[in-house]
């Protein structure tokens, strides 16, 4: 193994008044619905808003004065990159990030506002780092990988720490997997301490290069990246990271992004934490049933970041709010007359609904010219609130097509 429990033990004391040790939030929601004990760790609540700074600043601090004067470099999908920036920063020396062409806005500027240098480059994390590899040579600049590197996987080695402290009847240990830097370490400190704790690693279904690497036996680079999880879109796992994951784990999983996006609505809605796609990749392993739990377990999960762009958010939150029939959208057509859609207002607002949008068609939709199409969309309570809604409307004369549900004679 080449990264050991006192590796991790030496990054702790390095780390020690630079880094937060965050919160274990206990998740009632999810325990009562999977009937266990589970808890989030809440990396999300981190320096630079993830568990990146850990192995970043482990990693620099131990350079040579002549690397240090050199400048650093890395790539990154944009958590990597505010944990280097920051961890340089610290330490007073130039950062240079090489992120993707479409890394989220939210983190390039987060970066940019912590004094790095940001190159956008490439479609993807690898690509990125390919470029990042010229400019290295370029420019004569130290690389920090964000998990090919022992002294990083080290660093987010001390999260398994502060979780085996603060739950000594842990019994399953749910962890995203991107390039394996942050379940290597943990698996590290936890198996070495915990050797009986079960732990699941978590990929996006989108880019999940894990399993086919480990049936393979070697780092298998996968064919696409893509996934609204991008802090664990990496497509080839670290040739260090591998054989941890090998030996340490116990199960790797995927969850699709659909899945992802309820992880993240159960985080904001339940537990009160933004997270990103891939902070909430354990949750939602654990809430698709992806994770075995029994009513004896005691589980936890890592919500790793929490650099989500705001209007990603938003499109998250609205789509499982549909999904969990919160937010209804209802089609119907009324004469085409002055007045007639205050009546149509009227029943909503009585069958306790709430207009969220209202749009008045004309001519997109093919209706009777003396009749004018009205689509809405409403807030309700529950699904079972929103079926009222649609009946109410319908005994009370309007003809209503709800979305993805059919004809509701009026």
């Amino acid at each position: 193994m080449t990264v050991t429990l006192a590796d991790i033990q030496a990054a702790r004391r390095v780390l020690r008044g630079i880094i937060n040790a965050t919160p274990i939030l206990s998740d009632e929601r999810l325990s009562d619905e999977l009937g266990a004990r589970v808890f989030l760790k809440a990396e999300n609540t981190q320096r630079s808003g993830s568990f990146k700074i850990r192995g970043a600043y482990n990693t620099i601090s131990r350079l040579a004065a002549d690397e240090r004067a050199r400048g650093v470099i890395a790539h990154s999908a944009g958590n990597h990159a505010q944990g280097v920036a920051l961890a340089a920063r610290l330490q007073g020396i130039p950062a240079t990030i090489v992120m993707p062409e479409r890394a989220p806005l939210t983190k390039v500027a987060a970066t940019r506002r912590l004094g790095a240098e940001v190159i956008l480059h490439g479609a993807s994390f690898d690509d990125a780092g390919a470029h990042a590899r010229v400019l290295q040579q370029e420019r004569g600049l130290t690389y920090v990988h964000a998990f090919n590197d022992e002294r990083v996987i080290a660093g987010q080695g001390t999260i398994g720490l502060e979780i085996v402290e603060a739950l000594p009847d842990l019994s399953v240990l749910v962890v995203p997997i991107g390039g394996g830097g942050l379940i290597g370490g943990i698996a590290v400190a936890v198996k070495a301490l915990m050797p009986d704790v079960r732990i699941i690693g978590v990929q996006a279904a989108g880019c999940a290069p894990v399993p086919q690497s480990l049936a393979a036996g070697e780092p298998i680079t996968a064919a696409t990246a893509r996934t609204i999880a991008d802090g664990i879109a990496v497509k080839r796992p670290g040739d260090l990271t591998l054989p941890i994951i090998r030996d340490l784990i116990d199960e790797v999983v995927t969850v699709d992004d659909d899945e992802i996006a309820r992880g993240i609505a159960h985080a904001a809605q339940n537990a009160r934490q933004v997270v990103e796609g891939a902070g909430a990749a354990g949750v939602a392993a654990l809430l698709a049933g992806k994770v075995r739990l029994s009513g004896g377990d005691t589980a936890c999960t890592v919500l790793c970041g929490g650099n989500i762009d705001g209007n990603l958010l938003a499109r998250v939150l609205e789509q499982v709010l549909v999904k969990q029939g919160r937010y209804i959208l209802l089609r119907t057509t009324v004469d085409d007359r002055p007045g007639n859609l205050a009546p149509l207002i009227d029943h909503v607002a009585r069958a306790g609904a709430n207009v969220i949008d209202i749009f008045h068609r004309r001519a997109v939709w093919l209706v009777p010219v003396d009749r004018v199409g009205i689509e809405m969309v409403l807030e309700v309570r529950d699904e079972s609130h929103g079926q009222a809604v649609v009946q109410h409307l319908a005994s009370a004369g309007y003809p209503i097509e709800r979305e993805g549900q059919g004809l509701w004679p009026g």
